[in-house]
């Protein structure tokens, strides 16, 4: 375990502000840097730079949401004295080596945290980047977005949808405005996004209003397989919802929209996902030309793309009822069998035939997959299970359900590999066949 020291402050001169940061262990942390602010259901304004300094605040800002007890049970329980709500929350975070080379430009990567588009934040322990800026000299940049009911539901006048888009969009400006001044290559900006994440990034790459903000992406585990046919089903959802205004309380809002999420018998699979980018509203295209929209800028991002083995294994196997009758014997092949078939739909085909409609457009990206080898793990590479091999951090993960049967040894030494790969691929947009891959991993170029 790591113990604390070198703790201290450091003071970045940049061209937005003078920021404070923390300096801890070799690392510098510049924490919840505002980059826009909004009202409820409008668009957000860019922060204007300030002559003040710049300092973080006490808690983190996180958008108002309800606590998910799936998400307590398999990674992590949130201690809610570390986190303020704010509707707006405009917020970055910029992690870099304390030392570096005076000339030095490093690659950024900017993380994009999922969530089902409705719950999390940029700065959770699970997903905090020391690690892998201390071992590769890269500089990671965090976003925290609006979420749920005030990101990402509209098609209205008085609501506008992919808010939440918009607000990705701006950080993005933040970041290709300002990195240098961290010691970042503005020219050299790499997309990381999990599960809502990642299905944000694969939008962001049709957008409207992004042109030279990025170069590559990674894509891990979006549900791609949910995005299309949504709009009846969100028309249902905005209209059972009206009745929340700009001017109703922040709490009622919260306590009651649950009761008009739309119903699984009747939209199937989609309805797990009720939130999420709306096709045919800026910045988006219609749904019909999505696929048209990659293709024509298949020349203009490397891609990096896929899934774990048994993403469903997360949802399904810790249903307590299911598992009671389906954890033995015959019922036990009925779950695998299930979870087989659900992670197909949901991300493996969807993901496989991205990258082939990418590839046969002239775009350079790779496919990967990520397995547990290891025979106890009850859950396998569910989902979120490449979340601690990328980011590390012991302590944050050594009570989570998800690992219970997973040595720490095993995550770290396949986890420093993947960083490794995956910083080749940010800094040059390719893998070499040379480069040592861990045993979890699959990776072929398309």
């Amino acid at each position: 375990m790591t113990t604390q020291q070198n703790i201290g402050t450091h003071t970045f001169h940049s061209s937005f502000g003078q920021i404070l940061a923390v300096k801890e262990n070799g690392i510098l942390k510049a924490k919840s840097i505002r980059y826009a602010h909004s009202e409820r259901f409008q668009k957000p304004v860019p922060e204007k730079p300030s002559d003040l300094e710049i300092t973080f605040p006490e808690r983190t800002p996180v958008c108002p949401q309800n606590i998910s007890p799936l998400l307590e049970k398999l990674i992590a329980k949130i201690d809610l004295d570390l986190f303020d709500v704010e509707e707006s929350t405009q917020y970055l975070s910029i992690y870099r080596p304390e030392n570096i080379n005076q000339n030095e430009k490093l690659p950024v990567i900017v993380w994009i945290h999922g969530g089902s588009y409705e719950i999390g934040c940029g700065d959770l322990s699970t997903a905090d980047p020391t690690d892998w800026v201390k071992e590769q000299n890269i500089i990671i940049v965090t976003v925290s977005y609006r979420l749920g009911f005030f990101g990402f539901l509209g098609g209205s006048e008085k609501r506008p949808a992919n808010l939440g888009l918009f607000d990705i969009i701006e950080a993005l400006k933040w970041v290709k405005t300002y990195i240098s001044d961290f010691g970042g290559d503005a020219e050299n900006i790499t997309l990381l996004g999990q599960s809502s994440g990642g299905d944000a990034i694969a939008h962001l790459m049709i957008s409207d209003g992004i042109e030279n903000l990025f170069q590559r992406v990674i894509i891990q585990s979006a549900p791609l397989g949910l995005r299309n046919n949504r709009q009846k089903m969100l028309d249902e959802f905005l209209e059972k919802t009206d009745r929340f205004t700009a001017e109703t309380d922040l709490l009622e809002i919260i306590e009651n929209y649950k009761s008009f999420v739309p119903s699984f018998f009747k939209y199937g699979l989609k309805a797990a996902m009720p939130f999420g980018a709306q096709y045919g509203f800026p910045p988006l295209c219609n749904e019909d030309e999505s696929i048209k929209k990659w293709k024509e800028n298949a020349k203009k991002y490397d891609v990096l793309i896929g899934l774990n083995d048994d993403e469903t294994s997360f949802y399904l196997k810790a249903s307590n009822p299911m598992n009671k009758y389906l954890n033995q014997g015959f019922g036990k092949k009925i779950i695998n069998k299930a979870i087989q078939a659900t992670t197909e739909i949901i991300y493996g085909k969807p993901a496989q035939a991205f990258a082939e409609n990418y590839a046969d457009a002239g775009g350079n990206i790779y496919v990967f997959r990520i397995h547990s080898r290891l025979i106890n793990n009850f859950f396998g590479a569910a989902h979120a299970f490449d979340l601690p091999l990328l980011f590390g951090n012991e302590n944050a993960w050594k009570y989570s359900g998800l690992l219970k049967d997973v040595p720490w040894k095993y995550i770290h030494e396949n986890g420093k590999k993947l960083r490794a790969l995956w910083a080749e691929f940010a800094r040059k947009g390719n893998i070499s066949e040379s480069s040592e891959k861990p045993s979890v991993l699959e990776l072929r170029k398309v």
